[in-house]
């Protein structure tokens, strides 16, 4: 059995819906930063252990973008929030 995803929208649906965008808080570069600058904003990331906040779209489902809040660890999601009540920096 796949693990489930609480959508605030759909209720209780299997992971397999869903795909992971990436971590919430990467401000993008400043306008006319260098090269190396934006490879390190697109393909590098810290890939923490523990609590972790990502962009997933539920593709099967309502089509509408959610944070996860999720434990790269142990895999278990502590909360899910649409991406909509989002402010600017990340902040719910």
């Amino acid at each position: 059995m796949s693990s489930l995803v609480k959508c605030p929208h759909c209720g209780l649906r299997p992971r397999e819906e869903f795909s992971v965008r990436g971590e919430v808080a990467t401000p993008r570069p400043k306008a006319g930063a260098d090269e190396s600058t934006w490879f390190d904003h697109v393909y590098l990331r810290d890939n923490p252990r523990g609590e972790h906040r990502e962009y997933w779209h539920h593709a099967g489902g309502c089509r509408r973008w959610l944070v996860l809040s999720r434990n790269t660890v142990t895999h278990d999601i502590s909360d899910v929030v649409d991406a909509s009540t989002l402010k600017i920096g990340g902040e719910v």
